[in-house]
């Protein structure tokens, strides 16, 4: 079960690069197996010309390094604060891309102008509160998965499945990495199209609450009718 954790982590890292969200060694995926508490992650500076699923680092939910011969991703301490937040995730994803990333550098959330995004989030997709000081010369990692995890006390995480880390960049999840990473390419893209639509109406006002309600909810609600059944 183990090894499939690690194939499923190692292809989740190579999806992000084949989708063009990361480049060199920015970013990371991970996937947990709930029943043994325990993540997959990419390791820390490894290109991923050289990722395998030999090259994987299991971790447990106390932070303990249970397999994996390499230092597990710097941000290892955010996905672990994000697992015991949300137990309903199983995959997490973290990248620099560039849109979403330029929100969150600006700690601009990524307003819902339209159904395209609607039919992935509901709502907005929020931006943390920028660190304090102590946060940030003290335990970085864990800070900022704390700040995501308070971003979304009055938040569904499964119907906004991404956020900005201020100053920072995105964060996405699903109920496995795949997900995860379908999640992150979904948020680079609205963010792309959210710049473009503010540049062309800076005044425009976010999509009425009618239209995103019938949007998100047709694929996601209780009585969704879009796709195959």
């Amino acid at each position: 079960m183990l090894d499939d954790l690690k194939r499923e982590v190692c292809e989740a890292n190579l999806e992000v690069q084949r989708r063009g969200l990361v480049i060199y060694t920015w970013g990371n995926v991970s996937a947990i197996d709930r029943g043994r508490g325990i993540f997959g992650i990419k390791p820390s500076g490894i290109s991923y010309e050289d990722l395998r699923p030999e090259t994987i680092v299991l971790v447990d939910l106390e932070g303990r390094v249970v397999e994996g011969r390499f230092r597990p991703s710097t941000d290892t301490e955010t996905h672990r604060v994000l697992y015991r937040a949300f137990p309903r995730v199983g995959g997490i994803v973290h990248t620099h891309s560039p849109w979403a990333t330029a929100f969150a550098q600006a700690c601009i959330p990524i307003p819902c102008y339209g159904t395209t995004h609607a039919d992935h989030f509901y709502g907005e997709v929020p931006v943390t509160e920028p660190l304090s000081i102590e946060a940030i010369r003290g335990h970085y990692e864990r800070e900022t998965g704390e700040s995501i995890a308070r971003t979304f006390a009055d938040l569904d995480p499964d119907a906004v499945p991404g956020v900005l880390a201020a100053n920072h960049g995105p964060f996405a999840w699903g109920r496995n990495a795949g997900m995860a990473v379908y999640n992150a390419v979904v948020l680079e893209e609205v963010a792309r199209m959210a710049f473009a639509t503010r540049v062309l109406a800076p005044a425009l006002p976010p999509i009425r609450r009618e239209l995103l309600d019938r949007h998100y909810l047709r694929k996601h609600g209780r009585d969704a009718y879009y796709g195959q059944r």
